[in-house]
Order: C-alpha cells, then structure tokens, then sequence
C-alpha cells in the first residue's frame, strides 16, 4: 500500500439540482456570506470502465482527478441512499499513470478491480469537467460540513449534459445537519433534491438513454430491523421510485405519471401503516404537499386511461367514424393541459421542503434505537387491515360505487402492506394473498376508470350533438366490459374472505 493511500472513508451528502438561472441568487444566499470561503478549483474526471461496463453492473465507480499538477484516483461503491442522504464508501489515494487497488481494503471489490485491470479491460467511459466552488459552514463546535457549487458539463461519446448542481458534504458531526443547511438553502432557491450522481449521469449519456420509467422494488426489510428503521427504509424506497419517475415528468411516456402516483400511494400508505411509531405532527409536516401533488397527478392519470383505456378501443372498434375522432381531439387537449401542469409542480418550492423534511424525518428514524420486534408489529398491522378490508368488502355486496371505492382503497392498503412486510413471512402465503388482491385490486380500479370516465367526457361535450353521440357509443361499447369486471369483482370477494392470513403460518 502506498505512503499515501487513504483507507476507505464513508461520503455523506445531499446532492441539489439548482438551475442554471438560479446561480447568481445562490451565490447571494446569507448561509454563504457566513461560511469560509474556500478556494474554486476546476475540476477534470476520468471515469474507467469495461467495454461491457462491468463496474457499473457491480456498483463500482473508478475515477482520476486532475488536482492541480497532480492526479488522484478514487474508487466508489454503491451505497445507502436514505431519503435524499447518500452514505457511500470511497477509497483515495494518488495515480502515477497505473492503477493501484491494493489501499481498496473491501476484498470482494478490490479483487473485482484488480481482474479487470490485469485483463487489460479498463478504459474512459465519460468525462467530467466542472468548477467547483466550496463554502465551510460550522453550525456549532463539533460540526461542520462543506457546501460546494459544481457548474460545469459530463461528456460522453461525443455528446454533452450540463451540469449544474449543489453538494452538502459532511465534514463532521451529525448527519441531521445536512438537511438543516438544505433547507435553508430552498427555503429561498429553487433547488430540488437531485437522486442521480455524476457517474450515473455519465453512464447515462453514454449509452444515449432517455429516462425510463421505474416501478415499485421488492421491500427492502429484514426480520432484524427495529419497526422505526423499517419505516424509513420502506418510506425511501417510495420516495426514490418517486424521484426517479420524476426525472421523466415531461416526457411522453404516460407511465411516468402513473408510476410517481404509484410512489405517492405507497409513500402515504407507509405512513399510515406506520403512523404508531411516527412522532407528533410528522405526518401534518409532509403530508399536505404530497397530498396535493397526489391529486394533480391523479387527474393527469384520469385523463392518460381515459384517451388510451376508454376511448381508444372505441375507436378501434369503429374505425373511421368521425365523430369519435372529434371526441378524441377534445379528450387529448384535456389531457395535455393536466399533464402541462405537472412539472411546474414538481419544481415548486413547498414540494422540495416537503421531500427534505421527510428525508430528515427518515434519516432520524433509521437513527432511532430499537424497539418491540417487527414481526409482532407487523402481524398487528397486518390484522387490522384485513379485519378492515374484509368489513368494507361485506359492505360493498351490493356494487353500489361509493362502497366500491372505499373497498379499493381498503384492499390496496392491505396489498401495500402485505408487500412491505413480505421478506418476514413465507413466500407461499404472502404470494397467495398478493395474487388475491391485485387480482380484486384490479378489477375494482378498472370499475372506477369506468365511473370516472362519464364526467370527464360531459367535459368535453359542446353544443356539437356529434360529441353527445360519441360519448353514448363509447358508454355503449364498454357495457359489456363492465357486466364482466362486476362479475370478477365479486368472484374476488369470496376468494378474499377464503384468504388465510399468511402472518399466522
């Protein structure tokens, strides 16, 4: 190992986009004209990989940096990403023109590293070039962290992606600072918090990839977490398929709307599952923003079903015919101007403050000490909802809508539920119940698309009779459709009061 080498340390930070046209009002942000200014250096970045980008598939980042006259190398792995703080392991030491991994003191890393760099494989992937202006805060003696301003651009293959973002790097003391300086930067800027790091915005462009979208992962729990580390680990992970869908808001791709709404029912339904252990006033905290953008969301999604769900196999089904033609026009400017409105929103100052509050409130619980098992919780949980759903589910016998809709809420809470908790169990069990209820879960919100569907086209009625026409054939056409989803909707009554609770075995 040389003099020099650095063995592994742990980067925490919170990584923020900040706009192009908001630099200049952050360079005049009071939090800055407190700090110690440190000096701007710019930054070159040489990131290595395979030809069939192997590092990557293993969660290591290589990387060189020009500092001055000198180069230093740097591996990094994968790491924690909790609600917005990212804690991930690193490995620094000084490069002469050859790869040294012997400071790299994780064996199943360095031995990755060493084939590929004994094999002849490692070559630049991407590049990044950047200034990068610091600022050291000390909120109190014992701690201090690092706000650095990176600006500048990430190049691959011929193509560029500017760059322009704000790090709040722990120097020392406690994490929970990190996000007492990041509000306060947007409290006053628009910044939002940024999920992505250079090396995945390299690799990215690289292979020339549009963002795509990103469903809901398998849970994240293990029988040893406390019930409060539970909660924050579950939460994060909603509220980084939020985030990730979210890079693709403006894109045409419908599901990227639906997939965010997806986080957001989870994320609220994690916090209702969890609501016991959550201290006084979190939820009042953070949930009010999201319910709001839970609700633009959902009216983009209503509009999305209805062009493509509703409207278009009527249109298939009676080709030519003009007059639904013209009911689709006036459904697609509909739904154009609901999905116009959702990147604003997601941009909006009270959503940033909303997703950095939940992040801190995470990040403390994860922090909390332990508590009674998370299997006993979870069995009480998980009892409740299915006393719950199974109430609702008796009361909605008769299909009148309202009660329909209360029972899809129901079972989606117990689904959730079921799936968070799903590595503590059985998977037979917790598979069984799971296809029951996304089975109902199904049925249920394709009758709700229908119910819904009547208001929205009146919406788009004019004085032209042709629209009325249009709108009664396309009601006609789905009769049929809705008779059979009735139908299975009550065969999945009866299985769902057949289920055995998996919890139990």
């Amino acid at each position: 190992m040389g003099d020099n080498a650095r063995l592994m340390s742990e980067e925490i930070e919170i990584k923020l986009a900040l706009p192009e046209a908001a630099r200049r009002a952050f360079l005049r942000h009071p939090l800055l004209a407190r700090a110690q200014r440190l000096p701007a250096r710019k930054l070159v970045n040489v990131y290595y990989d395979t030809p069939d980008l192997a590092l990557r598939g293993q969660g290591i980042a290589l990387r060189t940096r020009r500092q001055g006259r000198g180069w230093l190398q740097t591996v990094k792995c994968a790491g924690a990403v909790l609600g917005g703080l990212t804690l991930r392991p690193e490995w620094e030491q000084p490069f002469a023109g050859r790869f040294d991994f012997s400071a790299v003191d994780d064996a199943g890393v360095r031995d990755a590293l060493e084939r590929h760099r004994l094999a002849g494989e490692l070559a630049p992937a991407f590049e990044t070039v950047f200034e990068r202006r610091g600022w050291r805060l000390a909120p109190s003696r014992g701690s201090a962290a690092l706000i650095l301003l990176d600006r500048g651009w990430i190049a691959a293959d011929g193509r560029r992606e500017a760059l322009c973002e704000v790090e709040i790097e722990l120097e020392r003391g406690d994490p929970a600072q990190l996000f007492d300086i990041a509000r306060a930067l947007a409290a006053e800027l628009p910044l939002r918090p940024e999920i992505r790091s250079k090396a995945e915005r390299g690799y990215r462009l690289r292979a020339n990839a549009p963002p795509s979208p990103v469903k809901a992962a398998p849970s994240p729990l293990l029988p040893a977490h406390a019930p409060r580390e539970a909660f924050a680990r579950v939460a994060a992970a909603c509220l980084a398929q939020f985030q990730a869908n979210a890079l693709g808001a403006g894109e045409a791709d419908a599901e990227f709307i639906h997939q965010m709404r997806v986080a957001l029912r989870r994320l609220r339904s994690a916090l209702r599952l969890f609501r016991p252990l959550l201290p006084e006033g979190f939820e009042a905290a953070v949930v009010p923003p999201l319910r709001e953008l839970a609700s633009l969301l959902g009216q983009a999604r209503d509009w999305d079903v209805l062009a493509e769900e509703i409207l278009a196999p009527a249109c298939r089904a009676f080709p030519g015919d003009a007059r639904l033609a013209a009911l689709a026009v006036a459904v697609d400017s509909r739904r154009q101007a609901a999905r116009a409105a959702v990147p604003p929103a997601l941009a909006a100052r009270p959503l940033a403050l909303a997703l950095l509050d939940l992040a801190a409130g995470l990040q403390r619980a994860a922090a909390a000490p332990g508590e009674a098992s998370l299997a006993d919780f979870a069995a009480r949980r998980l009892r409740r909802l299915r006393r719950k759903a199974l109430a609702l589910a008796q009361a909605a016998r008769d299909m009148e809508p309202a009660r329909l809709h209360a029972l899809r809420i129901g079972v989606k809470r117990l689904r959730y539920a079921a799936e968070f908790f799903a590595p503590l169990y059985r998977q037979r069990g917790v598979r069984d119940t799971l296809a029951a209820l996304t089975a109902l879960q199904d049925s249920l919100g394709a009758l709700n698309d229908l119910s819904r569907a009547g208001p929205l086209l009146v919406q788009c009625l004019d004085s032209d009779p042709a629209l009325r026409e249009a709108v009664a054939l396309t009601g006609g056409w789905h009769g049929p459709r809705h008779a059979v989803l009735q139908r299975l909707t009550l065969q999945g009554l009866r299985r769902l009061r057949k289920l055995k609770p998996f919890w139990k075995d």
